[in-house]
């Protein structure tokens, strides 16, 4: 008996924010290539990805690797940015979780016994 493969999708348990991000970030990918008058196999013949591959990252499928995503926005010039997408000097909310902790130890002081 042959079982048939299940696709899995992560749409159902991602917040509604994060998926609309890879709507846009999928909707933003095609019109940069749009604008480039690439058609959608020449982007992944230079991202060395397949051309099914492209059709799920412009239509933001939360499969999809990252490495695809930053993949094709290198071959479109612009990956740039991605490097500061979680950079610590952007994470207001870490710095402030940071700061509160300031001051406190990390364990007890030890005692020291200068009795020899």
């Amino acid at each position: 008996m042959a079982r048939s493969k299940q696709q899995i999708t992560y749409t159902h348990s991602m917040p509604a924010a994060a998926q609309e991000a890879l709507t846009q970030l999928g909707r933003n990918i095609a019109a940069a290539r749009l604008r480039r008058r690439w058609r959608q196999a020449d982007l992944a013949a230079k991202a060395g990805i397949t051309r099914a591959t492209v059709i799920a990252i412009e239509h933001g499928r939360a499969g999809t690797g990252i490495g695809a995503y930053v993949g094709v926005l290198w071959a479109l010039g612009l990956h740039g940015d991605v490097a500061q997408l979680a950079a610590p000097q952007r994470d207001v909310e870490g710095a402030t979780l940071e700061a509160a902790r300031l001051g406190t130890r990390a364990r007890p002081p030890a005692t020291l016994n200068d009795e020899f």
